[in-house]
């Protein structure tokens, strides 16, 4: 599974409204309206490469409202989960 985190600027006041058209696109597992820079993190998650190009450019980009995208291909995915695995290796 290939993930990546696309990073949103909206108008603010269609964000909402983004937010649920972006859910709404086959690919995109989770959206998130967040503070700061940006106001909208979608969450890509593919069985290939070439998908996210096509969510990003034929799917999120053209949601009315939207108005830039950055997008970020996850490399490895840590977590607590993973890193409590990790010692119990061979402790049994």
């Amino acid at each position: 599974m290939i993930t990546a985190i696309v990073l949103i600027k909206a108008e603010p006041q269609r964000i909402a409204e983004c937010a649920t058209r972006l859910a709404g696109i086959e690919g995109v597992s989770q959206v998130y309206s967040v503070s700061g820079e940006w106001d909208l993190v979608a969450m890509v998650e593919v069985a290939e490469h070439e998908a996210i190009a096509r969510i990003v450019t034929e799917g999120v980009s053209v949601v009315p409202g939207i108005k830039s995208t950055h997008t970020l291909t996850a490399f490895r995915a840590y977590s607590k989960k993973d890193l409590e695995q990790a010692w119990d290796i061979g402790l049994e």
